[in-house]
C-alpha cells in the first residue's frame, strides 16, 4: 500500500529536527587547546587537533605555561587541556577544581610516571633515593634541570623541604629538549646529572636512566606512578556534546605515545604531521574514538577523518 502524501510529509517534519539536532552548533566550530610544550602533549593535543579538524571543526593549539593555561580555562579563553597529569600536577589544578571552573572529563591514559631520574651510571655509583643527593651536592654541581619554566614547581618544592638537605641547590629552567641536551652531553661524557625524567617518553630508550625514590609526597608512590587526563572549562561538554563525546573516546596508550614523540623528536615532525602518521599507522584507534562521533554538520565521523588521513 502506498503512503498518502499527506502522511509523507508528516514524518518528514517528525524526521527533520532530529537531523537537525545531529548537528553540532556553530559556536562549537572553533576549538581551543593549549599545551605546555611537553613532547607527549605536544603529540596527543596534535592527534585531538588533528581528528577535530577532519571533522569540520577548526581546533587550533597554544604553547603556554601551565599556569597561564588554567587560567584561560576558568576565564573561558581556552576550551580543552588533554594534560593533566595525576597526582604530579594536584597542586596546579587545586584551586580551579575547588572552584568548578575547570573540569576533569576522561582518563586518556594509564601507565605514565613522573620524578626525578639520574642515569643508570649515576644509580649504580650509589644514588638510589632524592635523600641521597645531598651527599654528591659536589658531583652534581648543585645542580637540577627542568623543563620549561612554570612546570618545575615540585622540583622547587623539594629543595625547600628541609629534609633532604638540598638548600643552595639550583633548579635549571630551559625547555624538555634543553634538558634532554645537557642530559646527552653528561651521559656522553660520563658525568652525573639530576632531571625530570618521566615514561611515556623515548628518553626512556635513548638514555641509560633510573629514578629516583623518595619523591612520594610530591610525586606520588611508585616513582611517580600517574595518570593523565583530559580537562575542559566549565560547561564545555554541555555546550559542545558532539566533541565532549570524542574527548571522553580519545584514550592513549604508553606504546602509540612513545611511537608518536619518536616523530617529534628524531624527524622533527610538527604536531599535526606526527600525529596523522601514527594514526595512518595505526587506523584501529580510529574505531573506538570516533564511535558515536559525527561530523560537525551531522555526517558520518568515522568515514570523514579516514577520508582526511587517506585511509
Amino acid at each position: 500500500m502506498r503512503a498518502s502524501p499527506l502522511l509523507l510529509s508528516a514524518c518528514v517534519l517528525i524526521v527533520a529536527p532530529s537531523l537537525a539536532l545531529a548537528a553540532e552548533p556553530e559556536s562549537c566550530r572553533n576549538v581551543r587547546l593549549a599545551e605546555p610544550g611537553w613532547n607527549d602533549l605536544t603529540f596527543t593535543t596534535g592527534v585531538t587537533t588533528t581528528i577535530l579538524n577532519a571533522l569540520g571543526y577548526k581546533a587550533e593549539s597554544n604553547l603556554l605555561g601551565l599556569d597561564i593555561i588554567y587560567q584561560s580555562l576558568k576565564n573561558k579563553d581556552l576550551d580543552v587541556f588533554m594534560g593533566y597529569w595525576d597526582p604530579a600536577m594536584v597542586s596546579y589544578y587545586q584551586a580551579y577544581k575547588d572552584d568548578g571552573s575547570v573540569e576533569t572529563v576522561h582518563r586518556n591514559l594509564e601507565g605514565a610516571k613522573y620524578t626525578f631520574a639520574v642515569p643508570q651510571y649515576v644509580y649504580d655509583a650509589g644514588v638510589h633515593d632524592i635523600a641521597d643527593l645531598a651527599a654528591h651536592a659536589d658531583k652534581f654541581e648543585a645542580k637540577m634541570y627542568g623543563i620549561e619554566p612554570g612546570s618545575n614547581q615540585l622540583m622547587f618544592d623539594i629543595v625547600a623541604d628541609a629534609k633532604f638537605k638540598l638548600d643552595g641547590w639550583e633548579v635549571v629552567e630551559s625547555s624538555e629538549q634543553g634538558m634532554l641536551t645537557q642530559v646527552d652531553k653528561a651521559v656522553r661524557r660520563k658525568d652525573w646529572i639530576l632531571f625530570q625524567g618521566w615514561a611515556p617518553h623515548p628518553m626512556n630508550n635513548d638514555f641509560p636512566l633510573a629514578y629516583l625514590t623518595g619523591g612520594d609526597a610530591y610525586y606520588g608512590p611508585d616513582l611517580g606512578a600517574a595518570t593523565v587526563h583530559t580537562q575542559v572549562r566549565k560547561g564545555y561538554m554541555a555546550e559542545c556534546p558532539n566533541v565532549a563525546m570524542l574527548l571522553k573516546n580519545i584514550t592513549f596508550d604508553i606504546p602509540l605515545e612513545n611511537e608518536g614523540m619518536g616523530y617529534l623528536i628524531r624527524e622533527s615532525l610538527g604536531a599535526t604531521d606526527a600525529a596523522a602518521k601514527a594514526l595512518k599507522a595505526h587506523p584501529a584507534y580510529l574505531d573506538a574514538w570516533l564511535a558515536g562521533v559525527t561530523t560537525i554538520d551531522g555526517g558520518e565521523g568515522l568515514a570523514a577523518v579516514k577520508k582526511s588521513l587517506g585511509l
